[in-house]
């Protein structure tokens, strides 16, 4: 009993040794499937197209053909301020002017659609039909443009937030000895936030030979802050002027550290107001209900008002 048993199990041992060899013979290595995926075949237009992301084979033509659409009754005007309230929200997803609007025109018209299919459903009035479809594309064609205002509004709010700080470490680096762009260079190597990714872009547009006055305006313009525009225009005018850039520096971080304790000793003188408001919207309903509460059934007998007392 035990020989055929021992027999079985030899047999079997040597079935899935065979394919486990089969399997680790077929495995290739990385290097081999790179050489194979860059070999002599020739890759037809279907999978180079499918090797592409989907929102680049699918998101961003859909966005092309809304922003055509929109684009046609769309001023040029309006390009131009989409275009900068674009940059004061720091570019979310890389996106043109032509794009946020493509992102408006697919908006609305799938708010658009969803309430129109349910109204078809429940077999809603032509009316209903009509008020909910126009009402829900009017809502999708102007959201963006809310989640746009309150990304710009918290770019700003960061940006003057870490201003203080970037300007302390601007002017020890300018101190020790570092020149303004080695000293922005640090400010943009040791934090990571929306102002050093501004001093960076500033960098990269002065190595590319643009001068260092355009480039800070932009990024004043760009930020919308008017904390850092104060601050740039007095390194313009130091520059120009022939200023010591130290003393220039010292004094812009003793400013900031001020106002930073201005808006939060206003914040602080602000915050019961805010409290009372919500005391009252939360409190005086419970209030009303304990004092008046026990005495409405006595005026209801008072008054002889049954269908208030029950």
């Amino acid at each position: 009993m035990i020989a055929p048993l021992l027999i079985a199990m030899g047999l079997g041992a040597a079935v899935v040794m065979v394919f486990v060899g089969l399997a680790v013979r077929r495995t290739a290595s990385p290097v081999q499937a790179r050489l194979n995926q860059f070999g002599s075949r020739i890759r037809t237009l279907e999978e180079i197209e499918l090797e592409t992301p989907f929102s680049e084979r699918v998101v961003k033509p859909l966005l092309q053909s809304a922003a055509h659409m929109v684009l046609r009754f769309a001023p040029r005007s309006n390009l131009e301020a989409l275009r900068h309230k674009l940059d004061m929200a720091g570019n979310p997803n890389g996106w043109t002017p032509s794009d946020f609007l493509g992102v408006r025109g697919l908006a609305a018209i799938v708010c658009g659609l969803v309430p129109t299919i349910l109204m078809l459903v429940a077999r809603a009035p032509f009316a209903q039909l009509v008020l909910f479809s126009v009402g829900g594309g009017l809502i999708g064609f102007f959201l963006p443009v809310f989640w746009l205002g309150n990304k710009a509004k918290a770019r700003q709010k960061e940006m003057q937030k870490a201003l203080p700080d970037a300007l302390d470490l601007l002017t020890i680096s300018v101190e020790a000895g570092l020149a303004l762009d080695a000293g922005m260079a640090k400010v943009a190597e040791k934090a990571s936030n929306e102002l050093s990714r501004a001093f960076a872009r500033v960098l990269s547009e002065v190595r590319m030979g643009r001068p260092r006055r355009e480039a800070l305006r932009d990024m004043a313009d760009r930020a919308g802050v008017a904390d850092l525009t104060t601050f740039t225009t007095a390194i313009i005018q130091a520059e120009q002027l022939g200023v010591s850039m130290t003393k220039v520096l010292r004094i812009q971080s003793e400013q900031m550290r001020i106002k930073r304790r201005q808006r939060a000793e206003e914040e602080a003188h602000n915050a019961p107001t805010k409290i009372s408001i919500v005391l009252v919207l939360l409190l005086l309903p419970g209030l009303c209900a304990v004092l008046i509460g026990p005495s409405v059934p006595r005026l209801c007998r008072q008054f002889k008002v049954s269908d208030l007392c029950g």
